[in-house]
């Protein structure tokens, strides 16, 4: 296998990069913690998250993480922006796109074929997600259907598939993407423009954040109601970090500075957005953890037949998901410095106007211009925040039936009273 797109030498260190993801989940310090229950069972399932001493609660993910962005500041330390798991990334990004493609397909492959050993009432726990066995091949494969899938590895113990996958080896990937195209802006013009510092900045934060709150995943929808199929195992370890990274991609090539309003500017809507994400969610967890804390203990609410209490009050009285509001918002900032996006890059050779000389020079084959293309590479540049928007207007839709079907009237009764489903006075 050896094309302008694949590669046995990038598969064989993609594999390598999962397989030190498995090492660190096993090495690093770990603790259990027990998911919801199950629907068919009623017990939980355990999953592995680390609790070390100074960072406690913090996911084990975060951990693997931190271990892998010091050894890779080690090596740029010493080797500087021509460090080895930079130049390969950037000379081999199409071979490890490829290679993440077909990782996909094979893992959904193989979770599809083991559901079909998955029997009522088996002492593993084993389930089958509600919606992931209709008969239909082509639709059960990409929506998945077992539910929580579970291999057992020798030295590496029982994994949960989809656990693992959702939190480590895409997210961990799309920071080492974006810091290989922040070295690739260095060799390229010998500076970092501050647009690349700042989304490199906010997503690996974004990306820290969200392996820090590791256990906050067990009540996630991905978790507790969709099954792993070929949707879930692309976007996390083929959509995740190469489409997320995008923007940085692009700015290795063409650098955009922006004015010290505009970085402002940019801030500040991350900074509202992840307030509002993370204020809403930490409201919901206590208010379901602590319902008299006097934080919450005021707030309106509807008692449901089920014996569980939906907000009526604070964030949830705003919207039945203002937090997919405040996730979509922190997130917009990833595209914005991109600004109007479209270049060119001229081919070698070819004349260029040289103002400086007064008349016209050859391009080196390095030549990047935005003439003509201005405004088309925002197809490219923008393409997350719209398909981020649309994910969560989806999901939306799916926990709305979801929750439909789980409280009856009481889930009517409460929409009448939140009206509004993700923004206020608009959705």
């Amino acid at each position: 296998m050896a094309s302008p797109v694949a590669s046995w030498k990038a598969t064989g260190w993609m594999l390598g990069y999962y397989l030190l993801s498995l090492l660190l989940y096993r090495v690093l310090p770990a603790t259990e913690v027990y998911g919801t229950k199950l629907r068919e069972s009623g017990r939980p399932l355990k999953y592995r998250f680390n609790e070390p001493v100074l960072i406690q609660w913090a996911g084990l993910a975060f951990s693997s993480t931190v271990v892998q962005l010091a050894a890779c500041a080690v090596g740029t330390y010493i080797y500087g922006a021509d460090f080895a798991v930079w130049t390969f990334i950037d000379s081999n990004y199409l071979q490890l796109l490829t290679a993440s493609l077909v990782l996909a397909y094979a893992i959904s492959a193989f979770v599809y074929i083991k559901s079909f050993s998955v029997k009522p009432g088996n002492k593993d726990l084993r389930e089958l997600s509600r919606g992931g066995h209709t008969g239909n091949v082509i639709y059960d494969f990409y929506i998945g259907r077992e539910l929580n899938p579970r291999v057992t590895l020798p030295f590496f113990g029982e994994i949960d598939l989809k656990a693992w996958l959702e939190m480590r080896p895409g997210l961990t990937g799309w920071a080492l993407l974006d810091l290989a195209f922040v070295a690739k802006q260095y060799r390229n013009y010998g500076f970092l423009s501050n647009s690349i510092l700042f989304i490199t900045a906010v997503q690996i934060y974004y990306v820290l954040e969200g392996q820090y709150a590791e256990t906050a995943l067990l009540g996630m929808m991905d978790i507790t109601t969709d099954g792993l199929g070929f949707m879930l195992t692309f976007g996390d370890i083929a959509w995740v970090p190469f489409l997320y990274s995008t923007q940085c991609r692009y700015l290795s090539i063409h650098p955009v500075h922006l004015s010290s309003a505009g970085i402002a500017a940019v801030g500040v809507a991350f900074a509202i957005g992840f307030f509002i994400f993370r204020s809403a969610n930490n409201q919901k967890a206590l208010f379901r953890q602590s319902p008299d804390d006097p934080r919450v203990g005021r707030m309106s609410y509807i008692q449901t037949r089920r014996g569980t209490r939906l907000l009526t009050s604070g964030w949830w009285g705003m919207a039945r998901h203002i937090n997919y509001f405040g996730d979509w918002l922190q997130a917009s900032p990833f595209t914005l410095p991109t600004g109007i996006a479209g270049y060119v890059m001229l081919p070698a050779g070819s004349a260029v106007a040289n103002a400086s000389a007064g008349g016209f020079a050859m391009a080196d084959g390095r030549e990047v211009r935005q003439e003509g293309a201005r405004g088309w590479g925002m197809v490219y540049t923008y393409l997350y925040a719209l398909y981020f928007a649309m994910l969560l207007i989806h999901r939306e839709g799916r926990d709305d039936a979801a929750c439909g079907e789980k409280y009856g009237e009481d889930w009517e009764r409460y929409k009448k009273q939140v009206k509004w489903r993700i923004l206020p006075g608009v959705y």
